[in-house]
């Protein structure tokens, strides 16, 4: 009999959930969590009596809540109040229920600046025109930036000062999210903008209190040491990884920052070595980073370092690395470094600094990325006379980072990792939400943190916090002119990603 009833409302039941993408599979081991607003209470008192609701697992229904003691006490972030009184599934399907911390003006305003950074005209001219000589002319530049200030400065930052994004981050705080301070700084020329840099983000850390609200600081090496040096280390240890005999004197114990995958185009002859001053800025930008670090040690709040272009990035992960064999011992879990999954070697590349982390009793931190570059990676390979270091589909791109992103998830459930997912892609959401509550690991586990960027995704943001999965904005700010290249590249990401992701549209004009 039980088993009559069962086949004629395991049909219902998975309709009642949104798996569409996966079919239901039957795990013994797995917990379901329901969303009882899709079931009446009839009909679930009639299922769980003819069907054990507890061996079934949906994987692409974004498992949310196990009853637990962790989820039972959250009583979520700043005015916002976590769901948790009611096992439930993420839910894209009621758009009122994930934007209802959000007013209908910002929706439509989102609306309006998400629709015009999907339309490549729009986006081609306002490229061009910012990197013309028209700029440089004072009342076209007037025009200009007034115009993108109040769109997608608007849209995508955080504010002109930090007054002004403190402002941002307690609206975001209200509705429930966290917030990734960056203060769109400048590359450095030299060691006095370096330091100028270094003390703006010093000042940055200091001012994030209370951290309660902040989740990561976050620092973009070209700020606190010149590019130019960047590029030389990078073609030292590019060197280095294909001579094993090339010496490297002032080399400092770290993890493996190049794989035998990696591009190794931008050095194609023996680079010559350091001069004595090279070394010693290259030490102060060491010391930068490492006395950056240990503010954040001090306030526990953890750090982020950005990735760069494929040219400086050996360097980048050195530095980065480096700092973290000295900081993330102990438990600490404060530096993470940045994986672009975009990239070819991306895999290989993480499984090597998990492997040599782990003998080291390195804590890992990471932060996964799919990459901005995109287009400048390709070109400059092709210009050489390379094939492009660049997956060559979004599929292959999107296999990686998930991949990257089960690696990581496994690490920190062995404590000896700690990871930033920061995706844009639902998809990649659901999985490693489902990945996290597959193999245990405690939703308000500060090691597993989710973050997209402001002004995009925000769907998919609402839907992790709802679920009880701790999630951040990344909230660059500062003044319009110094944010432009950050918003040029935001415009020339979007034009793919905004073109194919309508969800949050659909979503928004539903609210509306």
């Amino acid at each position: 009999m039980a088993v009559r009833i069962t086949q004629k409302l395991l049909p219902r039941f998975k309709k009642s959930l949104n798996t569409s993408a996966t079919p239901i599979s039957l795990e013994p081991s797995l917990n379901l969590s329901i969303d009882k607003s899709k079931l009446t209470e009839e009909f679930l008192k009639k299922f769980k009596t003819s069907f054990n609701i507890n061996s079934i697992s949906a994987r692409s229904a974004f498992i949310i809540d196990k009853t637990s003691p962790t989820l039972s006490t959250n009583q979520g972030i700043g005015n916002y109040k976590a769901d948790t009184s009611d096992e439930k599934t993420l839910d894209f399907d009621d758009g009122k229920r994930l934007f209802k911390s959000v007013t209908t003006g910002k929706l439509i305003r989102s609306i309006l600046n998400q629709q015009m950074a999907s339309y490549d005209p729009i986006v081609n001219i306002g490229t061009r025109v910012m990197r013309s000589k028209l700029f440089h002319i004072s009342l076209i530049r007037y025009i200009i930036l007034f115009v993108v200030k109040h769109t997608f400065y608007d849209h995508f930052c955080a504010g002109e000062n930090l007054d002004e994004a403190r402002t941002t981050l307690q609206k975001l705080w209200n509705g429930g999210l966290k917030g990734i301070m960056d203060y769109g700084l400048e590359d450095a020329t030299d060691n006095t903008s370096c330091d100028r840099n270094f003390n703006e983000f010093l000042k940055i850390v200091d001012a994030t209190l209370p951290p309660s609200s902040v989740s990561y600081a976050c620092v973009k090496i070209t700020a606190i040491c010149p590019n130019s040096l960047l590029k030389k280390v990078s073609d030292l240890l590019r060197w280095e990884h294909k001579d094993p005999s090339f010496h490297l004197p002032w080399k400092l114990d770290t993890l493996p920052m190049l794989a035998d995958s990696s591009p190794f185009y931008h050095t194609l002859k023996k680079p010559s070595h350091l001069t004595a001053t090279e070394e010693h800025d290259l030490d102060r930008a060491h010391q930068r980073l490492l006395k950056l670090s240990e503010k954040c040690l001090e306030m526990n709040l953890p750090l982020l370092v950005d990735a760069e272009y494929s040219s400086v990035q050996p360097a980048i992960d050195y530095l980065t690395y480096s700092t973290m064999i000295r900081i993330n011992r102990d438990g600490n879990r404060i530096v993470h470094g940045t994986i672009q999954a975009y990239f070819k070697d991306a895999k290989e590349r993480l499984i090597q600094a998990t492997e040599t982390a782990e003998k080291m009793g390195v804590i890992l931190g990471l932060k996964l990325v799919r990459g901005a570059y995109l287009s400048h990676e390709s070109t400059l390979a092709s210009s050489l006379g390379f094939s492009s270091p660049i997956h060559e589909s979004i599929q292959d791109t999107h296999a990686c980072y998930d991949e990257c992103a089960s690696i990581m998830l496994e690490k920190v459930s062995k404590g000896t990792g700690a990871v930033v997912l920061a995706t844009h892609n639902i998809e990649s959401g659901k999985a490693a939400a489902w990945k996290a509550e597959e193999i245990g690991l405690g939703k308000s586990d500060e090691k597993v943190q989710f973050a997209q960027l402001k002004g995009m995704a925000d769907g998919l943001s609402f839907a992790l916090n709802n679920a009880g999965f701790l999630v951040s904005k990344y909230l660059p700010y500062g003044p319009v002119e110094m944010v432009i290249p950050y918003l040029l590249r935001r415009a020339e990401e979007n034009k793919g990603l905004l073109a194919t992701s309508t969800v949050d549209r659909q979503l928004m004009w539903f609210v509306c």
